[in-house]
């Protein structure tokens, strides 16, 4: 089943079931509200929506255009966002880039930080920023929304949590990064609101794509309606989703709603080397950060800056039919005003 929220006036909007093909939505209301509170009951109300996604499948309940633009994110606030990264190429890059070096526990070790979960960004909501000055950039990833997990949960207690899958775009002001690092406090105004997809997905949804822990289709990434990335999310995730859940809840339970994300989609090219432009036929990157790394190590020198306003950025997922999995995000980085008081 596909699940989404439009927007209805309310911070939490309303809850519905999408078509397959992402064309047409039927109200959820009589089954939960929210997906929050459907999540809250999930044992019990997965199988009703679920049953309601196959009746409209087959034309048998009434139903209404499903315009993505109208979406907010699945999850307009939750209860909390982890944010991984699982591929351990990207690590590797932005911390060369930055001068760290990559310690060996990395290697066993998932890295996580706990992000804000207040205000997620509408999957074509504006990227807002004061100043252009702060290397605004994107992050491709997959995410996953969880049932409730135990403190201490074994991976396939983890496994078994995972509810929907979804797409996000983990923004960062990469020019803030490395001054709030340096306190040893993690990261907080360089991780500002993120976005995610307009629609998300159960696991069963996604065929043999989905393997119970990585999901295997290409991330494709476009800025300005060019091609930036097309890295595969299955591949060069060094720890499964499996895996960042049981360590998220190695010393705390995970409540219904959590959103655990898998750091910024990153591979390699299949002859081992680093990834290549997508412009010069390579993967390309799911972030400019990495754009970056690549060009210091064949130029010596960055040569593509940050995002400016005006910038599209748009995120996507296709199966192997061509089709739109989770539809798009996509959002233009436009300046911060905030509104005069009324």
């Amino acid at each position: 089943m596909k699940l989404a929220t439009l927007a209805d006036g309310t911070r939490d909007g309303r809850l519905v079931v999408v078509s397959r093909d992402l064309a047409y939505a039927t109200s959820a209301q009589g089954i939960a509200p929210t997906l929050q509170k459907a999540l809250d009951d999930w044992p019990r109300l997965a199988p009703r929506l679920a049953a309601l996604a196959e009746a409209l499948e087959s034309g048998a309940v009434p139903r209404e255009r499903f315009r993505e633009h109208e979406a907010l994110a699945p999850l307009p606030r939750a209860f909390q966002w982890i944010d991984g990264s699982a591929y351990l190429s990207h690590v590797e890059l932005v911390r060369k880039a930055r001068g760290a070096a990559m310690p060996p526990q990395f290697w066993s070790d998932p890295l996580l930080y706990q992000g804000g979960s207040d205000s997620f960004l509408a999957p074509r909501e504006p990227i807002k920023a004061e100043d252009e000055g702060f290397g605004i950039d994107f992050e491709g990833e997959v995410g996953l929304i969880v049932t409730d997990v135990p403190m201490g949960a074994s991976a396939a207690e983890a496994c078994a949590s995972i509810a929907l899958i979804l797409l996000v775009n983990d923004v960062s002001l990469r020019n803030l990064i490395l001054a709030e690092l340096a306190k040893g406090f993690g990261f907080f105004q360089s991780k500002p609101s993120s976005a995610f997809s307009p629609v998300a997905v159960s696991p069963d949804e996604l065929g043999p794509a989905w393997d119970g822990g990585r999901l295997h289709l290409p991330l494709l990434v476009s800025l300005n309606g060019k091609p930036f990335g097309r890295a595969d999310a299955g591949k060069g995730m060094n720890f499964d989703f499996p895996t960042l859940i049981a360590h998220a809840a190695r010393t705390r339970p995970l409540s219904a709603g959590t959103i655990v994300g898998s750091g910024t989609v990153s591979n390699k090219e299949e002859d081992g080397g680093p990834a290549r432009p997508a412009a010069d036929g390579g993967i390309g990157y799911s972030c400019i950060a990495e754009a970056r790394m690549a060009e210091i190590t064949r130029y010596g020198t960055a040569r593509m800056q940050f995002l400016h306003f005006g910038d599209t950025v748009r995120i996507e997922m296709r199966n192997a039919s061509g089709h739109s999995v989770f539809g798009a995000i996509e959002q233009t980085v436009e300046p911060y005003g905030r509104s005069p008081a009324l």
